[in-house]
């Protein structure tokens, strides 16, 4: 029911505005708090990716331990604008226009400008845990068209990677999600963040 996916939306868009106000403050606590609301939201909401019938057995969200070292903020450099086209795993087109990139201590990742649903900042991103330790697709950092914003000013924008967490594919192939370009994939591991979950 829409009414359902506009009570998600909400949702999610408080549970990253209650970060934004209180990761700075107490960042262990707050992440914690937003682990504890995302865990309520996939397995009890209507508009869970993960399937009615799947959700009696699932068996939680998984992660690694909060890591202070895994909260940045970094200032988005300008990169010769390009438009590239994303695919989910069932070949769905995403078109994006890079905006920028952001150097951090592990690598490189470029921030795109999503095209859909009105356009958003948008960074997914792989690294060597993906396929062994966490989804094998990748994980998403920041996806402001779906509310997921960890703040910043100007040119600068805060990224921290034990926010980092599964597409809704990773739970149900019903799900069409945009899959992490291969700029964005990171040679190192990023042990923070959402680790595997297995839903069947």
């Amino acid at each position: 029911m829409l009414l359902d996916l506009l009570d998600w939306r909400r949702t999610v868009f408080a549970m990253y505005a209650a970060v934004r106000a209180g990761a700075e403050r107490d960042p262990e606590a707050t992440l914690a708090t937003f682990r504890e609301a995302r865990e309520r939201l996939i397995r009890e909401h209507p508009q869970s990716p993960v399937r009615p019938e799947h959700r009696e057995a699932f068996p939680g969200l998984a992660h690694w331990a909060y890591d202070p070292a895994m909260r940045l903020e970094a200032v988005v450099q300008p990169s010769e604008p390009e438009r590239l086209i994303a695919h989910s795993l069932d070949g769905g087109p995403y078109p994006m226009d890079r905006i920028g990139r952001v150097r951090l201590p592990f690598g490189e990742l470029e921030v795109y400008w999503i095209q859909v649903y009105g356009g958003g900042v948008f960074i997914p991103f792989r690294d060597a845990t993906s396929g062994t330790e966490s989804y094998g697709a990748g994980r998403y950092l920041l996806d402001t068209i779906k509310g997921a914003d960890l703040g910043g000013e100007g040119d600068r924008l805060v990224l921290d990677f034990n926010y980092a967490y599964n597409p809704s594919c990773a739970y149900d192939p019903r799900w069409s999600c945009p899959l992490a370009p291969a700029p964005n994939w990171l040679q190192l591991p990023v042990r923070a963040g959402e680790r595997f979950t297995t839903h069947e």
